[in-house]
């Protein structure tokens, strides 16, 4: 990805609005080049490209070139350009992460009704976890602070805790040396030793809590959900007020992950 790296490097040195627009209109040029490419069944030439989407024939061709480097593009031998397999690696992603979506949902619901708080389902991405699905209503007594999309640090969140719990002990560390382990409340995990004595208590219980550590008010429990072949692939979690947090909701909590993991496949021959 070094072509991603040098724009990156540009942004950094010259944050001007001159130098936004400019890289604004760079993706805008390269996914024109994109869609122009997946808009044809046979690959196409540079002079196509550049006839089609209006370009210089020497912008055009820079842009590709970085495109083929990112993999989101292929040059072949013949000298045309078709779709690369960065898309379709991304692709399976999304479908992946829309699939757990659609089969979370009736669990997440149930799971909804039976605490009325609120039900997220989160990925790792990176260092963080997003969350990508909610379950909650009026009920659930909390406004949430992020949105679907949103992102925490793996560190203090509950579920970002589950995915610290299945690394390896070498990985933790390299994590909290990466990140540098920043709080956010008075209660945040901000040095390895304790992350790795609640990474512990994850791994005892089965399922994993943010004792206010993310957001002053608010207590997560969440469990793990897997897929077919046995891989962590998501974590289900109730977020509440403090004084509304039941300790009974454990054993619910992890009844809904369960039938989340095996409506994935978990458990079965493969």
């Amino acid at each position: 990805m070094t072509a991603n790296r040098k724009h990156r490097v540009r942004l950094n040195e010259d944050p001007s609005p001159c130098a936004n627009k400019m890289s604004a209109q760079l993706f805008e040029r390269a996914f024109s080049i994109i869609d122009i490419v997946a808009q044809h069944q046979q690959p196409l030439l540079l002079k196509e490209i550049v006839s089609l989407t209006g370009l210089h024939t020497s912008t055009a061709h820079r842009i590709m070139s970085d495109l083929v480097l990112a993999g989101f593009l292929e040059h072949l031998d013949s000298g045309h350009y078709q779709l690369g397999l960065r898309l379709l690696e991304l692709g399976a992603i999304v479908k992946d992460r829309l699939n757990i979506r659609e089969v979370a949902m009736p669990a997440m619901q149930w799971l909804h009704q039976e605490t009325e708080q609120t039900v997220n389902l989160s990925v790792r991405q990176g260092d963080e976890i997003v969350y990508i699905e909610r379950a909650e209503s009026s009920r659930s007594g909390m406004q949430v602070v992020r949105a679907i999309g949103g992102r925490a640090p793996l560190h203090l969140t509950s579920v970002g805790k589950l995915f610290l719990a299945a690394a390896e002990p070498r990985l933790i560390k390299s994590y909290a040396s990466r990140t540098g382990l920043p709080g956010t409340t008075p209660n945040s995990i901000v040095t390895l030793d304790r992350l790795e004595q609640e990474v512990a208590l994850v791994r005892q219980y089965g399922f994993a809590r943010d004792n206010e550590e993310l957001e002053i008010g608010v207590r997560c429990i969440a469990a793990a959900v897997y897929d077919n072949t046995g891989k962590l692939v998501a974590g289900l979690s109730i977020s509440a007020p403090i004084e509304r947090m039941q300790e009974s909701w454990g054993g619910l909590l992890i009844r809904a992950a369960a039938t989340i993991s095996s409506s994935l496949g978990y458990g079965r021959l493969v």
